[in-house]
């Protein structure tokens, strides 16, 4: 097995990471409600949560008046 000759220091690592940037979230529009929402994440509209267009928990009328 290969072993490097000596240790790579913090600084010299961190600098070669700086350029790995995350890339712009990306996002998409509901087909059911039309709202904006992270790929592969449910969201919230009007108390209903959705997810794929489908209604995954659905709101109390209780709690919207």
């Amino acid at each position: 097995m290969a072993h490097p000759k000596s240790k790579i220091s913090k600084q010299r690592k961190r600098k070669r990471r700086t350029h790995k940037v995350a890339p712009t979230p990306q996002l998409t529009t509901c087909q059911t409600t039309g709202e904006v929402h992270l790929y592969h994440r449910a969201h919230w509209v009007d108390g209903n949560m959705y997810y794929k267009g489908q209604l995954v928990i659905k709101a109390d009328e209780d709690l919207e008046d």
